[in-house]
């Protein structure tokens, strides 16, 4: 009967360590995504932009081959960057997105060369579904080409994740956000976190 009653002290003592155990691991997880979103919203309001080989405009939804108005601020701020010579080509991103007609790559080059961007200087990558794949081809393609800079153009809340990405396979990486409306701080910082999560997943092998 003693044998049996210390070993019912032994499992109420180790249910009284369970929750204990479990927040350690629960808190040192929120405190690491806590940093990142941080130092994410120190990012995404600094413009990087400088002498680089190419400028990557990070694709956005397009409709029936128009850029949506995302994609569209994100193509507009790349063009300004072309003009004031930061970098001589512009690579267009994003696979089909569900539509059988159009990428989101080439609807971008199309929007580029009706705005007098030469053709010469554009590069598409058509084929990746998300940041992972559109950066992974990128990459390739900067390879090829024998590109060691870039600048990367998307939303502010973005340019970490897609950074890291690129720097990861040892390109030298300047973030340029677009021009955005004006947010609630609640919005920005909800941004911020999604991107925080994502990045944590890539970290750990969990491509998104």
């Amino acid at each position: 009967m003693q044998f049996i009653y210390n070993v019912e002290i032994r499992i109420a003592h180790a249910r009284q360590l369970v929750p204990g155990l479990v927040a350690i691991p629960l808190l040192f997880g929120l405190g690491y995504l806590g940093m990142l979103t941080l130092r994410i919203a120190r990012q995404s309001t600094t413009d990087e932009a400088r002498q680089a080989d190419i400028i990557i405009v990070m694709g956005a939804a397009e409709y029936r081959g128009r850029p949506s108005p995302v994609y569209k601020a994100r193509l507009d701020h790349a063009i300004h960057l072309y003009l004031q010579h930061y970098a001589p080509k512009i690579m267009t991103t994003g696979g089909a997105g569900g539509d059988p007609q159009f990428t989101e790559g080439t609807v971008g080059r199309s929007y580029l060369i009706d705005r007098g961007i030469p053709s010469e200087s554009i590069v598409v990558e058509d084929e990746g579904a998300t940041t992972v794949q559109s950066l992974a081809a990128a990459a390739e393609i900067m390879e090829r080409m024998d590109l060691t800079t870039c600048i990367i153009v998307s939303d502010g809340y973005h340019i970490f994740r897609a950074k890291r990405m690129l720097q990861a396979r040892g390109y030298e990486v300047f973030g340029s956000p677009r021009e955005e409306a004006a947010k609630g701080r609640a919005l920005r910082y909800y941004q911020y976190f999604r991107q925080a999560v994502g990045y944590a997943l890539w970290k750990i092998g969990m491509a998104v």
